[in-house]
């Protein structure tokens, strides 16, 4: 201390390092001291004194002083040591959670919470009056009866605003408004553990709306019974998954139900739909209206089921007798008569077609009128946090304020600073509503058989190399001189290109020519279509590319004699159905050739034990959606992924930063692979550069030879 140096003290000498070097330590204390202590709050005094040590600040100089001196003092490179609660302290009002008894009976939890609401600091109950004195009297801080404390003036404000809006001792607010309250930084909202569990009269467990301010774990979730009109057998996870879809209904929210693909969420829904009145809508992709239609057919028959699209889907006399209306994203935008319909369900199947809120799909979502809605995706989150803005605000409008709100509160601070703070409250704001389950977890299904991922390298040829070093020296250019869009297009042109000839220069340069023997990858494929057919199993070979599908359809025709089918967004959906049904039933050839977009969901093809990405969508969660056609219950045998890299390439490259980033790649990387438009030059060279073993960038260009990869 102060006084420690003027008297020279033993812990003084020790920090001088000898009385030699007193005088240096307290010509800098008495600088300090005249330069920035003494001009704030009730310091002045020690400019006068000889031995400036001590001073004692009377209430309304303290409340000054913590005002300006931590900020002054920081800037001129002083600590300010003292309780960490004066310092940085917040005002906050907690609204006490009590369950509210459903139709006044006793026993019962309603879909509404009662808050009895007061005002708390430093855990120091303050009534409403006891707001209204310290805001007339000016006071910044105030004693709790065991210390000091700093009381916040916007939150003195935004106290006395809530308490004012509550003026009765309880207020009730539904299940939505409890969840918006905890997402209000002046508020805190506490629920006895006691009141979040009840029984009902059968004897079910029950959980009330304030069981959703603890996260409602997996584990919480009783497990729900079938009805006797669902004609199967749920396993234990779907029937939480079932008792969780009712627990929602009754308190009027929709929710997101995220188990992996396979692990059967059709089913689960099917078994919540049995059992509440309809009608009932469905809407997903054109690929998976076969598979509502089947399902229903299988698993509740009693159920009379509409398919709403092509020339014959007139609502406009009603729905009839109709339970359950399946139609597609593309007619929901266009069909205005579903908006108009009065829903009990409306299942949002595949729910990543809703991630973008601008899209005329999610727009449509919205303005459909339900009493409930529910999400059914594997992927809740592709790329960006604003896509699970997106799919919850369709379902529940308003939980997660405005999507502005929420990219200013969540999305910055977790996907650019990777701010954990942020990361658990929206975590806990959000997990009520996203019930996630996994196939990696064995506990949930401990019978799915093992799924192996390999990388299947290969190597470009002498063909593929020269015209892939052109496009990378034209990108490097282009991405030096250009700027903005005209930039952001030309690097996503250049590789989409390199991914082209990767695959096939025949694939890049559209010019119909002979497909043997120029491409390394198409080498590779060949043997790995040799060894599933030596030892007869099935694959899924799936592309992104149209044009690759139908160069590899025409290989096969050419080199094996085997009519492949090729499943892609053109083909109807008759066809559709066909191809899926003899690739199931070993009728079709051993091969099913699918467009990563169009078939890469909704679609059960367990016949499959071997997958072969062709070429990657450089997303993780796309890629295991496709990989799931096969990996999934019904499965009998480990399928094993062959994912195809030409070695030294852009493929590679970014295999490796998807790879070491895949926990979090849903809030690193961009939307689809425009995350790559952004990247410097010198980014753009580490990944699209050819990789040699000892030559420079020069020697490259000139001696080809010198390539590793060839």
């Amino acid at each position: 201390t102060a006084e420690d140096l003027w008297r020279r003290a033993p812990t003084a000498l020790d920090l001088a390092g000898g009385a030699e070097h007193l005088g240096i330590l307290e010509e800098v204390l008495e600088a300090t001291v005249q330069t920035v202590v003494a001009s704030l709050p009730g310091c002045g005094i020690l400019a006068s004194e000889s031995h400036p040590a001590r001073v004692d600040l009377d209430l309304e100089d303290a409340a000054a002083f913590l005002d300006r001196a931590p900020h002054e003092l920081a800037r001129a490179g002083v600590e300010l040591l003292g309780p960490q609660h004066l310092i940085t302290a917040k005002f906050k009002v907690k609204g006490v959670a009590r369950a509210a008894p459903a139709d006044d009976r006793p026993g019962r939890f309603g879909k509404d919470a009662l808050l009895e609401w007061s005002a708390k600091v430093d855990g120091a109950e303050l009534s409403e009056t006891d707001l209204a004195r310290i805001t007339a009297a000016g006071a910044t801080l105030m004693h709790t009866g065991h210390r000091w404390v700093r009381i916040e003036a916007e939150g003195l404000r935004r106290a006395r605003t809530l308490l004012s809006q509550h003026a009765k001792d309880r207020s009730k607010v539904s299940a939505l408004e409890l969840m918006q309250l905890l997402d209000d930084d002046a508020v805190e909202i506490e629920a006895a553990e006691s009141n979040s569990f009840n029984t009902d009269d059968a004897g079910h467990d029950q959980v009330s709306a304030l069981a959703l301010l603890t996260g409602l774990p997996d584990e919480q979730l009783s497990e729900a019974h079938e009805s006797d009109g669902f004609h199967g057998e749920l396993r234990h996870y779907q029937r939480r998954g079932l008792g969780w879809l009712q627990f929602l209904s009754r308190l009027g929210l929709g929710g997101c139900l995220a188990d992996d693909m396979g692990l059967g969420k059709t089913a689960t829904t099917l078994a919540h739909l049995i059992e509440v009145p309809g009608p009932h809508l469905v809407i997903c992709p054109l690929s998976v209206v076969h598979n509502w239609e089947a399902e229903a057919a299988r698993f509740t028959p009693g159920l009379t089921v509409r398919i709403h699209h092509g020339t014959d889907r007139e609502l406009a006399d009603g729905l009839g007798d109709t339970d359950l209306v399946v139609t597609t994203y593309g007619l929901l935008a266009r069909d205005s008569d579903l908006a108009k319909l009065e829903w009990s369900t409306v299942v949002l199947d595949e729910a990543q077609m809703i991630k973008n809120p601008s899209t005329r799909s999610a727009r449509a979502a919205r303005r459909l009128k339900a009493r409930q809605k529910l999400a059914l995706t594997g992927t809740p989150v592709e790329n960006r946090l604003s896509e699970l803005w997106s799919i919850l605000d369709v379902v529940n409008p308003g939980l997660l304020g405005s999507q502005q709100r929420f990219r200013e509160r969540y999305g910055l601070p977790i996907e650019r600073h990777g701010d954990a703070e942020a990361a658990e409250r929206l975590r806990r704001l959000t997990s009520p509503f996203v019930l996630r389950r996994t196939k990696a977890d064995r506990r949930l299904v401990p019978d799915l058989p093992d799924k192996i991922e390999q990388a299947a390298y290969a190597t470009l040829t002498r063909e593929q190399t020269i015209l892939y070093q052109q496009v990378v020296e034209q990108l490097l250019a282009d991405a030096e001189n250009l700027t903005g869009m005209q930039r952001r297009g030309r690097v996503l042109a250049a590789l989409t290109r390199l991914k082209q000839i990767c695959n096939h220069p025949a694939h890049a340069l559209a010019d119909g020519s002979p497909l043997a023997g120029r491409s390394g990858k198409l080498t590779r494929f060949d043997e790995l279509v040799a060894e599933l057919l030596d030892v007869e199993e099935r694959a899924l070979v799936f592309t992104q590319f149209r044009e690759m599908g139908l160069l590899l359809q025409r290989h096969l025709r050419e080199q094996l004699g085997l009519e492949v089918p090729f499943l892609h967004g053109g083909v109807s959906r008759g066809q559709r159905d066909l191809m899926v049904a003899q690739f199931q039933d070993l009728t079709g050839p051993p091969l099913l050739i699918i467009s990563l977009k169009a078939g890469g969901t909704g679609l059960n093809l367990t016949a499959a034990s071997q997958v072969i990405h062709y070429d990657r969508w450089w997303n993780p969660a796309v890629e295991d959606q496709a990989t799931d056609r096969a990996w999934r219950i019904g499965q009998h045998n480990t399928v094993n992924v062959h994912k195809m890299i030409c070695q030294g390439t852009v493929e590679e490259r970014i295999g490796q930063v998807i790879d070491e980033k895949r926990a979090l790649a849903d809030a690193v990387i961009g939307s689809g692979e425009a995350w790559l438009s952004e990247l410097s030059t010198s980014e753009l060279r580490d990944l699209v550069v050819l990789e040699a073993t000892s030559t420079t960038l020069s020697d490259r260009h000139t001696d080809p030879d010198n390539w590793r990869n060839l």
